[in-house]
């Protein structure tokens, strides 16, 4: 099989889960660590699927980013392709972005354990299908996006009604993170404190850091079960 060609943004959000997985079933992976100045490749047909992972950057800063339009590029063409594609959280916007819709900044930034709600096409989603109703999943973001034309609405959560969405039969955004272990969210935590900071609670730390050992099981749980089923559509 091809390898999954991996779109990284910035050094603490990786796969973390997912890489996890990939390395059990010994899938060949390309790693392009776009914040390190490596090039996007040209052609996604030359992978079996594409993820995108996280990161602190908006889309629509292509004048301090300047990979953003080729990585624009490249989803285009994979979403014209509907090629098995996964965006997470700033992924997700991206491929918002490349299937033409409005991302901007939203009224309020999500920034640690959210519950979420499925859709009614969300619990019949070959991805989702087996997921709670409702369930809780990390977030880490403050832009937010439209609905893309043509998409279907998976989940939402109580700010924001749009938090996964499916294009075609195997294009795929998740606002929110499943992927993350309790390391990388200590790391999160610490590497963007400011931004915790800036949100005005001084208890918002504590929050995202309580009960990880009980938190992360359960969230990498439901990452496997959903990264399974995104493994079969390649």
């Amino acid at each position: 099989m091809r390898p999954i060609l991996i779109l990284q943004h910035h050094p603490v959000e990786t796969p973390g889960v997912f890489a996890e997985m990939l390395s059990e079933r010994g899938l060949a992976t390309q790693t392009v660590r776009l914040d390190l100045g490596q090039p996007v490749p040209p052609d996604p047909s030359a992978f079996a699927g594409v993820i995108a992972m996280g990161g602190p950057m908006g889309v629509y800063e292509e004048d301090r980013y300047p990979w953003l339009p080729e990585e624009d590029r490249l989803l285009r063409a994979a979403i014209a392709r509907d090629q098995p594609a996964l965006g997470i959280c700033l992924g997700s916007q991206l491929i918002a972005k490349a299937a033409g819709a409005r991302v901007a900044p939203g009224p309020e930034k999500e920034i640690g354990w959210y519950p979420l709600t499925l859709s009614d096409d969300g619990r019949k989603d070959p991805l989702l299908a087996g997921f709670p109703a409702r369930f809780e999943a990390f977030e880490w973001h403050g832009d937010v996006f439209d609905l893309p034309p043509g998409a279907v609405n998976l989940a939402g959560s109580a700010r924001y009604a749009h938090q996964a969405f499916r294009m075609g039969r195997r294009v795929y955004g998740l606002l929110f993170h499943l992927e993350v272990t309790a390391p990388m969210v200590r790391v999160m935590a610490d590497t963007f404190k400011d931004e915790v900071v800036a949100l005005g609670d001084p208890s918002r730390t504590s929050a995202i850091l309580a009960d990880l050992d009980r938190r992360t099981p359960a969230l990498n749980a439901l990452a496997r079960r959903l990264f399974s089923a995104f493994l079969a559509l390649l």
